[in-house]
C-alpha cells in the first residue's frame, strides 16, 4: 500500500509525533511524507528529519494533498498538532474544501490525525469508508473517532455571515492573541469571538479584536476567504537550533532584501546577508536564517508583535532600532538608493562586505535626519 503524509505545522514535529507517526504508518505500507505548510520547515531542520520529511517545495496543506493524489496514493493522511482541538479540526475542514477543488477525482481516502498524546487528540475520517483503518489507528493511539459533520456541526454551521459584507470568522482564538494574515500581523484578539471583516479587498475592522492599522497598510488587498489566517505564535516549543554548514563562493557575496514578508525567508537561504525591514520579520527571519549561519541588517521601530517563542541571530547581524513608524521608510529608501529596487545584490567578496551595507544605511538614515540606536550581535 502507497502512504501520502502531509506534515503540517511545527508542533507535530517539535513533539516528535511526526517521526512517531510515520514509523507507525510504514508498518501499514510504503510511506512518502511531505511538508504542507511554511513554519514547519525550521523544525525538520531542527530535527534532521531532511530526507524523511521532503521540505524542497513550499506548498500549501491543500497543494501537498493534491500532488499525493497526482500520485495515486492509496491512502493520503493530514498530520497536525493544533494549539486547540478547535483550531486542529477547523483546519482539517478549510484544507480539505480547499483540496476538494483541486482534484479531479476525491477517490482517495483521506485521513487526519490532531493533536495525537493528548486527550483530545482526534482521528478524522474526511472522504470514503475507512472504518477498519480509522478503527485500528485510533485504539493504538487512543484518539478520538470525530466525524465531518461533526466538525461542521460544531464549528461552521452556526456561524452568521452577514451577504453585505466580506467577513471571516476566526475559529479557535483565545484573547490577546496576534492575529496574523497571509504572515502580517493585522491585530490582536480581544476576546474567543472574532471575525475580520473586509470591504473591496482591504480589512476594515476585527470584531472582538483591535486592528493594526500599519499592518493592514503591509498586507493591502486581500482575498480573505482564501487567506491563510492564523493567531497566536507560529511556533512555541523552546527549541535547540540547528546549523547547517554550505558552501559559500569565494568571489561573490549575495545580498537579499526582505521587507515584511517573514515566511518568504527560506528563498534567500543561499545569501549571505540578508537586509530585513519590519520588527516581526526581522525577528522570524534571523531565526530562520540563523540555521544557515547567515547574519541579517534589521531596520525595525519597536513595534515587535511576538510571533515565535525564541528569535536567534547569526554572528555578526546588526539591529537598527528606529523612532516608531519610520521603518518602512528607511527600508523604502534601503532598497532605492542600495539596492536599485532589486531584491538581490551581488558583489565582490571581501572582508568588510558587511561593515559597507552597515556603513551604507548609516549614510541613509543621516540623509533621513532619522535617530536610531544599533545592537550587534
Amino acid at each position: 500500500m502507497k502512504i501520502g503524509v502531509v506534515v503540517h505545522g511545527p508542533n507535530i514535529i517539535d513533539s516528535n509525533w511526526a517521526l512517531k507517526l510515520i514509523d507507525l504508518l510504514s508498518g501499514y505500507g510504503e510511506v512518502s511524507a511531505r511538508l504542507g505548510g511554511t513554519m514547519g520547515r525550521t523544525a525538520v531542520i531542527d530535527k534532521s528529519l531532511e530526507d524523511i520529511i521532503d521540505i524542497s517545495k513550499k506548498l500549501v496543506p491543500s497543494d501537498s494533498l493534491k500532488l499525493f493524489n497526482d500520485a495515486n496514493a492509496d491512502v493520503i493522511f493530514l498530520i497536525n498538532y493544533g494549539k486547540s482541538r478547535v483550531t486542529g479540526q477547523v483546519f482539517g475542514y478549510k484544507v480539505y474544501n480547499h483540496y476538494l477543488l483541486k482534484v479531479a477525482e476525491n477517490n482517495i481516502p483521506l485521513i487526519q490525525i490532531e493533536r495525537p498524546g493528548e486527550i483530545d487528540g482526534s482521528i478524522i475520517s474526511w472522504n470514503g469508508d475507512n472504518n477498519a483503518l480509522i478503527k485500528d489507528l485510533s485504539q493504538k493511539l487512543d484518539l478520538n473517532i470525530v466525524t465531518p459533520e461533526e466538525i461542521y456541526n460544531n464549528h461552521f454551521k452556526q456561524d452568521k455571515i452577514d451577504d453585505g459584507k466580506i467577513q471571516r470568522i476566526v475559529h479557535g482564538v483565545s484573547p490577546d492573541e496576534n492575529i496574523m494574515v497571509n504572515s502580517m500581523v493585522i491585530g490582536k484578539s480581544k476576546s474567543d469571538k472574532v471575525t475580520l471583516i473586509a470591504k473591496d479587498g482591504y480589512i476594515t475592522d476585527i470584531i472582538g479584536g483591535t486592528i493594526k492599522e500599519h499592518g493592514v497598510e503591509k498586507l493591502g488587498k486581500v482575498d480573505l476567504e482564501n487567506a491563510i489566517v492564523k493567531t497566536g505564535l507560529l511556533r512555541k516549543s523552546k527549541v535547540k537550533p540547528r546549523v547547517v554548514e554550505k558552501n559559500k563562493s569565494a568571489d561573490i557575496f549575495k545580498i537579499a532584501f526582505l521587507d515584511h514578508a517573514g515566511e518568504d525567508v527560506y528563498q534567500f537561504k543561499d545569501a549571505d546577508l540578508v537586509v530585513t525591514v519590519g520588527d516581526d520579520t526581522t525577528l522570524i527571519a534571523s531565526d530562520i536564517l540563523y540555521r544557515f549561519n547567515i547574519p541579517i541588517i534589521g531596520i525595525t521601530d519597536g513595534d515587535l508583535d511576538k510571533v515565535v517563542e525564541d528569535g536567534f541571530k547569526a554572528k555578526n547581524s546588526i539591529i537598527f532600532e528606529f523612532e516608531s513608524g519610520t521603518d518602512d521608510i528607511v527600508g523604502e529608501k534601503i532598497h532605492e538608493l542600495i539596492f536599485k529596487n532589486e531584491k538581490i545584490l551581488i558583489r565582490p567578496r571581501n572582508s568588510k562586505n558587511i561593515d559597507e551595507i552597515h556603513g551604507e544605511i548609516i549614510k541613509i538614515t543621516n540623509l533621513l535626519n532619522c535617530k536610531y540606536n544599533i545592537i550587534t550581535i
